[in-house]
Formats: C-alpha cells, structure tokens, sequence
C-alpha cells in the first residue's frame, strides 16, 4: 500500500528520538509491545553514551513489556524514568539499585494521568499494529494497553506494523476514551459483552512519523505446567466459588470473573472450569491466558473482555487459526475501561489476584521483597480488589523450601489493606475474612492458610499480642522477616515476652 509517511528501517525510526523525550509504548505485557524500534533505541543509546553524550528517556507503558523493550533499554541505560508496571530482571535490578527512577500507578490510572499532564508531555508514541491505512486508521495488534491515549496526545508516532499477526483483527478491540472530570459521564458498559468504541485508533496521518515493517512473535513465554500446589491452590478456590453459589451468596447465574497473571492464575481459571459446581462464566479482567482459551474452546467461558491476549506462542497461533470463532466471544479494551473500578463493582466481579505475602489480618503485599527490593509492581490488583463483589488472593503458604512463610504477623509493604482483601487461599485451606474481627481473621489464616510448621510459630504471636483491638506488638512484628535475613529462615523467629 502506498502510504502519505514514510516506510523507515529500525534504525532510522530510533534516530528520530532525542534524549530527554519521553515515550509512550503500546501493548499490555509482551502482547503487543513494540520490539525492534526500542533494540534500536538500545543500540543508539550505547552509542551515544560511547560518545559521552547523554541519552536517557521516559518511559509509560501500559504495562510490562518484552525483553526487547524494557530489558534492552534497561541494559542500555537508557531508561531515566518508568512507570506503571515491569517484569524484566535488567530493569528490576536497575530500579531497585537506583538508576532508574519508578514509581508505581494503578493501571486504571495511568491515562487519566496521562491526560491531565501529571506525567508531563509525550513526545512519542510507539505503537505495533496488524493494519494501517492511509487514512490514519490504525488496528492494533493482541493488546490495547493506553495505545489510544498516547496516540491523541503525543507529538508523533511511529508503528511497528507487524505482518506475524493477521491483517484481519479488525473488530476484536473496543476503543473507549471517557471525558476527563467534569464533562465525564458513566462509562456504558453494563455486560461483558457491550462494545462501546470503536474498532481502530484514528488519527491525523500527519503526526504518523514512519512505519517500520516487521514480522516478530510477541514475547510472550509459556506456563509451567501446574503442579501440586498449584493445582490445590486452585481446587481450594473452585471448591469456595461452587459452595458460596450452593449456599445462595453468590447467584445461580455466577458472577463474571477477573484474574490476574502468572502460573498460579493460569491454574486457578483451569480449576475452575473443571467444577461442575461452576456455571458457565464470563470474564472481565485485564489479561487472557492459555486456561482462558481451552474453556472458550469448551463454551465454559461465555465471553472474554480483556486488556492482552497475553498466550504462549503454540496457543496465539490455535487463536489465530479460528480467529471467526473467536471474533464473537473476545473483545479487546483500554486499561482504563477494562480495569475501571466504576465497571468492576457495577459488574459486580469475583476479582482473584496474587499476593507476595499476607498478614494474619488479611493486609497484603503485592509488589516488594522484604519490604525493600520491588518485584513487578501493583499493576491492575487494586483496581480489581477494591471494587469487587468478593475479592480473593492467592498465594502458596511457603517459599523457598519452606525457609519463607507467606502468611506473617504484618507485611513488610502495604498495597491491599484488610478492608479491601475478603478472602485469601493457600494450598491448605481457604480463608473467610468477611464480616470477622482482626482476632478471627488471625485464628482463620493460622487454622485454614498457614504451613503446618508455621501455625505453632504464629499462634504463639497471638499470645503475645493479645491487647488492642489489632492484636500486634511492635518489637515482634517483623521478627520472621529478619530470622530470614539475618539466619536464612523464618523457622528461627523468637518472640520477645
């Protein structure tokens, strides 16, 4: 096709950057996350520095990114400041040793952010799309993420128009941008299923800089096959989810369902499909996983609305052999639409998210090691947690061979507070915050969450800290946490009388 911009190499989109300009990536995790200009970027910028020349950006994401992405431009240096989510170890390393500046948005938040000029202008815009027209209509690829912020309010923007996914995914997003306060309205999305926006991203083709033409798979990794915890883990939340509907306090009809990433939320949504004591369901959640994809296939799953199909490879390439089949039953949104809170609590979702460690009382640490070294980030769980109809977290009780107990008598960083966590799961049981005082709630976790090694260990905090409405000392509170780091096991924790 014969476009009004320009057809640039890598190379020569990169050389468009300067140092200082901040960016704003498409894609939601490696799905949809442009890869071979940010390699350019990386390549220039060692240049650069080679040179004693400065060369650092800012960098907003919808979220984490591939390694092409975050992990080369962290190895380059070239990262002066990033927000809201990551996952990379080169840029977990540079982040919590101090050279580069992050800080952490709830996913909902970062186009309101964007908007409002909080974060300071964008000059870029990167996005990957599937097609372009001469027009300035623009079909992304297996995420959204803030693609259609960043593109009405950068400067300029460069496509990576990738040909490894099908020109035909027109259709499969929904492109909403709501008015900012005080024109706003209530978002219009009262199912899973309503569509909203609009197809493509539409903008003036003269702010399109340059398409660079690629043919890359996203990122994307597989999943390790479940194993025992994980299985359990999974059966506890499916056997909870199925009893609440018995028991009347969750409708017959079921309720749609949000879940977060990684191995154990993979587990959890294939638990859940093979309950018979489960309905048919749908999902309103932010990312779409493998397990997602089996019980579409098998009609379990009615519909997924979602932010990424973040998928192994060998499963985006079944998605993209029955992309008809799928047209119907998937719909790709923004993050701000597919996290909002107004959506989650008006849907009334069953939000199930994962937590680093828990504490007796249902506080949650979500994003940081030993109170200090971050992990990934808050990423979408607090959009989730605080909004939804029932919330759960879960987590094995033990890790590193049982050196490390994920239940404690008070986290070392706070992103989920009591009054938002309702119930928490472990291979061993579940625990029913709901309507329990912080002395239940601590008898739950110990008696249904906690490693057998660990309930005497805890049980013997609670004596010790019976006065107060929350039963807490404060020269105990993180003795396990430092038995860990001074003895290398939480198992040697002594009490102070």
């Amino acid at each position: 096709m014969n476009y009004p911009f320009p057809t640039l190499s890598a190379d020569e989109a990169a050389a468009l950057i300067q140092d200082k300009d901040t960016i704003g990536f498409g894609g939601f995790t490696a799905a949809g996350a442009c890869k071979v200009i940010p390699l350019a970027m990386a390549t220039r910028a060692k240049a650069e520095h080679a040179a004693g020349r400065p060369f650092k950006l800012g960098v907003i994401t919808g979220a984490s990114t591939g390694k092409s992405l975050d992990g080369a431009l962290a190895e380059a240096e070239a990262i002066a400041w990033r927000t809201p989510y990551q996952s990379d170890p080169i840029l977990r390393k540079s982040i919590n040793e101090g050279k580069t500046q992050f800080f952490d948005l709830h996913l909902s938040a970062v186009q309101p952010a964007v908007r409002s000029g909080v974060l300071g202008k964008v000059n870029w815009a990167i996005l990957e799309a599937s097609h372009v027209t001469a027009q300035g209509e623009i079909v992304l690829t297996t995420a959204v993420g803030c693609a259609n912020t960043f593109a009405r309010v950068a400067d300029k923007i460069l496509i990576e128009l990738n040909a490894h996914h099908p020109g035909d995914l027109m259709g499969f997003h929904d492109l909403y941008e709501p008015a900012d306060p005080p024109r706003r309205r209530e978002i219009p999305v009262y199912a899973p299923t309503d569509r909203v926006g609009a197809t493509f991203i539409k903008v003036n083709p003269k702010k399109i800089a340059g398409i660079v033409l690629t043919n890359h798979p996203d990122e994307s990794g597989g999943f390790d096959a479940p194993d025992a915890v994980t299985n359990k883990i999974g059966e506890n939340v499916a056997g909870f989810l199925a009893a609440e509907i018995k028991c009347g306090r969750l409708p017959a009809s079921f309720l749609p369902l949000q879940s977060g990433v990684g191995n154990i939320a993979n587990a959890v949504i294939g638990a859940l499909g093979s309950n018979s004591g489960i309905p048919p369901f749908m999902m309103y959640t932010e990312v779409l996983q493998d397990a997602v994809i089996n019980l579409l296939q098998s009609g379990k799953c009615a519909f997924a609305s979602s932010c990424s199909l973040t998928l192994s490879p060998p499963r985006l390439k079944e998605f993209y052999a029955n992309l008809e089949y799928f047209r119907s039953r998937v719909v790709l949104r923004p993050q701000e639409i597919s996290n909002s809170p107004e959506i989650v609590r008006r849907l009334g979702l069953i939000t199930i998210n994962t937590a680093i460690e828990v504490d007796l009382f249902g506080n949650v640490n979500s994003t940081h090691v030993m109170g200090r070294d971050l992990m990934n980030g808050i990423g979408g769980s607090g959009d989730f947690t605080r909004n939804a109809h029932v919330s759960i977290y879960t987590c094995p009780s033990v890790a590193k061979g049982g050196k490390i107990s994920t239940i404690v008598p008070f986290v070392t960083h706070l992103d989920h507070s009591e009054h938002s966590v309702q119930v928490v799961v472990t291979e061993h049981g579940v625990a029913d915050l709901r309507g329990k005082s912080p002395q239940e709630r601590a008898a739950l976790m110990i008696e249904h969450c906690v490693h057998p090694e660990y309930r005497d260990l805890l049980r013997a905090y609670l004596r010790i800290s019976a006065k107060g409405h929350v039963p807490q000392t404060l020269h105990n509170v993180f003795n396990m946490h430092l038995a860990f780091l001074e003895q290398g096991d939480m198992r040697k924790s002594k009490w102070q009388e």
